[in-house]
């Protein structure tokens, strides 16, 4: 399984906005997400926690660019969390490697073209908004009929917008996308049908739970440290249901989660 270590390069992301602004403090973190055991380092410059005011495609370019170009010199995989063609379309060229799209490339029309035309893997999440609203989370969603139907179908609706571009299959990874327009109670039941979603879907899957609002229901306090715990049970259960990646804030406690796992079942 590869750790994707979260790098918000923003000033109001909702656990670690302003953190990391400066270049030098961005590559103070990504080092050590690196030396913890990720593989990828992915870069947001918009939040899009439930709420949250949407930024221009130029701010949200002067945020993240320096910091991509910055990660490129470390020989590290590089992602780009961005739901607009021309941010990923710059971050590509200033080093990115992959995509991290939480519209499933359906917010903006060339982002699949993009993602063809320069060739890079390209993460696709599921999501519920309406034409005309920007992909942010969700406090609330109208009640899904059928959820795994509904995630399933629309994931399915993603991939068929990026081959009809041209992207290739190998290329693809899937997200079940994790407290966007999902209730608490929306997020448990997906879960237990994480190892079926990766059966079904041909395709890579990438969990992203860390730090999510629905772990609270399982802690005993309510601090960052519970939540990268709750988290790193939650990638267990990703590795266990055939999950190929997850996407984390606190590396080092998933990837102690992931060795300790490992011991525990591997035959002697």
């Amino acid at each position: 399984m590869q750790i994707m270590g979260i790098l918000n390069v923003t000033p109001d992301s909702f656990s670690d906005g302003g953190a990391y602004i400066e270049i030098d403090q961005a590559l103070v973190q990504a080092k050590k997400m690196l030396a913890q055991g990720a593989t990828i380092i992915d870069v947001g410059g918009e939040t899009t926690r439930p709420g949250a005011q949407p930024v221009t495609s130029e701010v949200e370019i002067q945020r993240v660019i320096p910091v991509v170009q910055a990660l490129s010199k470390l020989n590290c995989e590089i992602s780009i969390d961005t739901y607009k063609a021309d941010v990923a379309r710059a971050a590509v060229q200033a080093g990115a490697t992959y995509i991290n799209d939480v519209s499933g490339a359906l917010y903006d029309t060339q982002m699949a073209a993009v993602a063809a035309e320069l060739g890079v893997h390209i993460i696709l999440m599921h999501n519920h908004f309406a034409e005309g609203e920007t992909p942010h989370a969700k406090k609330k969603s109208a009640p899904y009929q059928d959820l795994y139907q509904d995630v399933k179908e629309r994931l399915m609706k993603s991939v068929e917008v990026c081959l009809q571009a041209g992207v290739k299959p190998e290329k693809i990874i899937l997200d079940p996308g994790i407290g966007f327009a999902k209730t608490a109670e929306d997020t448990v039941t997906l879960l237990t049908h994480l190892s079926q979603l990766c059966a079904e879907l041909d395709y890579p899957i990438l969990l992203g739970t860390s730090r999510k609002r629905f772990l609270t229901t399982y802690i005993s306090e309510e601090t960052q440290n519970q939540r990268d715990v709750a988290t790193a049970v939650t990638s267990i259960c990703a590795l266990q249901a055939g999950c190929q990646y997850v996407r984390v804030h606190d590396v080092a406690t998933t990837q102690t989660a992931l060795h300790t796992w490992k011991a525990l079942t591997t035959p002697r």
